[in-house]
């Protein structure tokens, strides 16, 4: 059961970084759910779901997930990742939109997957968004700005 699970979560990166969004939302429960820790914003139905796959795909063309770590449990997949790309484009953010910095970002994540009957019902994202705006250079300003 661990194995199939894995795989069903290995299918679901692999559909994301080829944004077939059409997979993507199919990959999920009829009420299927996906939250971004970061940001504190939940997707919800076949509507919603790509939503913040698209916003990272405009945001970092070439976005890569390297996966390091499965641990299965029952019906549970804690995936440890790193988010990988570089800022080429608009980053919509419940504050604003943060514009192309250029920069590369390769930031830890941890994402939580609960799957049910090969679906899944909920995704929880947990990206080091802290790290991510560091990497950007948004922090390191906001920081400057602080000492003073």
């Amino acid at each position: 059961m661990a194995l199939y699970n894995e795989q069903i979560v290995r299918q679901a990166y692999e559909v994301a970084e080829k944004m077939d969004m059409a997979a993507w939302a199919a990959a999920f429960t009829e009420n299927g759910m996906f939250t971004d820790s970061s940001i504190g914003v939940t997707w919800k139905g076949p509507a919603e779901l790509p939503t913040q796959v698209e916003n990272y795909h405009r945001a970092f063309p070439d976005m890569h997930r390297e996966l390091f770590r499965f641990y299965s449990t029952g019906n549970i997949v804690v995936v440890q990742l790193a988010l990988q790309g570089t800022h080429l484009g608009p980053l919509h953010l419940p504050a604003g939109t943060l514009p192309a910095t250029g920069r590369r970002i390769d930031a830890p994540c941890c994402d939580v997957f609960e799957l049910v009957d090969g679906r899944t019902k909920r995704f929880d994202c947990y990206p080091e968004g802290t790290i991510i705006l560091t990497q950007l250079g948004v922090i390191g300003n906001l920081g400057a700005a602080l000492q003073q």
